[in-house]
């Protein structure tokens, strides 16, 4: 067996109110994953992070301590370390990732990552939040990326042979918002240190509520908009018993930041947030809305401070004057809305869909069994 070693980045925040949420939670669910990690066996564990205090931290937990450049470079890290510390067996995880995988989950990676051959494992392999890789000494000849979301792409391109897991709330959830906090909170699910945290910030958000009673509601009808993977999109709407419709548009934002804005995003543009909802409304009893999609028009973003003003509800906060009318308008909207990124049209569904049955009937869902039709025999 190679040399197995786990390797977590954390990468600091800006200081608005939900940018320190937001890395404040990375920061227990990264404990968490230690954890984890120990316990499913894995006794080489590596963070990568500028913040010194949190490294040491760490270092408590038997966890090697290494800060990371500036400027930050996602591959060529991967590539020192691997060299200096003779990895074999690679397991990475960015600090918000693997929030909800078990031990059984990183056993089955560490035994992935002892196989012999190039190959790679991604939770998502479009958009890579955590991996397993074997024969890792093979990254140091690869053109790897300066952010982790297209290392599938690289290692595709470099001849590993690549493979995703299942998706599912275990591989697709991650922190990359407030709103993956609200709806973590809400599922009550995560480490210890995760939900103890969360639980002292008593996250609430106005549309949770109403939106959870449309998902067992046969009459309602939820307009989703975003990168929504139409995998992802199928298992919602089985478990959920409302109807579903929308938009999926915007996939691939960070990979191709120079495509054309949305199709909803020029409507958007053409009539204004306050019409959009009124209009929204007239078609739907609840939206949940990929803004970033949505209003990148260009694929121009405003800074995390005014994305993640604008998914908690804070338009005073946020400096970018389409966001803010537009946070503003979705508040006032008669319908409820939820905001947020690319996780919240994914682990955020799964989060949504299993959390909106409890203490419900759950054969309200009323979705019926498929059955094959009978094979003729010759």
């Amino acid at each position: 067996m190679g040399r197995i070693c786990a390797v977590i980045l954390h990468a600091p925040s800006g200081r608005s109110p939900g940018e320190r949420l937001v890395e404040q939670s990375r920061k227990a669910s990264a404990r968490d994953l230690v954890e984890t990690l120990v316990r499913a066996g894995v006794k080489r564990i590596h963070i990568v992070t500028p913040d010194e205090e949190f490294g040491r931290d760490l270092a408590t937990r038997g966890v090697l301590a290494r800060a990371s450049a500036d400027p930050f470079h996602f591959g060529r890290t991967l590539q020192e370390l691997i060299a200096e510390q003779e990895i074999d067996g690679l397991l990475y995880f960015g600090s918000g990732s693997g929030v909800l995988l078990s031990e059984s989950n990183v056993r089955d990676l560490v035994t992935f990552a002892e196989k012999r051959g190039r190959r790679a494992l991604f939770n998502n392999f479009y958009s890579c939040d955590f991996a397993a890789i074997a024969e890792a000494q093979g990254l140091r000849e690869v053109a790897l990326p300066a952010i982790d979301n297209s290392l599938g792409f690289a290692l595709a391109n470099a001849g590993y042979a690549c493979f995703v897991l299942p998706r599912d709330a275990a591989t697709q959830v991650d922190i990359d918002t407030p709103t993956d906090l609200v709806l973590l909170a809400t599922a009550e699910q995560g480490g210890e240190e995760l939900r103890a945290f969360l639980e002292q910030q008593g996250l609430s958000h106005p549309a949770i509520g109403p939106l959870l009673e449309r998902l067992v509601d046969r009459r309602a009808h939820l307009y989703l908009t975003g990168r929504v993977n139409p995998l992802t999109w199928a298992h919602f709407e089985k478990e959920v018993a409302c109807r579903t419709s929308g938009l999926v548009e915007g996939r691939g934002l960070r990979a191709y930041p120079d495509r054309p804005g949305t199709v909803l995003g020029k409507v958007l543009e053409d009539i204004g947030p306050a019409s959009f909802f009124r209009r929204l409304a007239h078609l739907a009893d609840g939206a949940i809305i990929d803004t970033r999609a949505l209003l990148a028009q260009g694929g121009t973003l405003p800074p995390a401070s005014d994305r993640f003003s604008s998914d908690l509800l804070r338009p005073e906060l946020v400096k970018d004057s389409s966001w803010a009318e537009f946070t503003a308008a979705a508040i006032e909207a008669p319908i409820p809305v939820l905001l947020g990124g690319h996780s919240l049209v994914s682990g955020g569904l799964y989060l949504l869909a299993g959390t909106c049955w409890k203490g419900k009937d759950l054969p309200l869902r009323l979705h019926p069994n498929s059955i094959a039709w009978t094979k003729e025999r010759p």
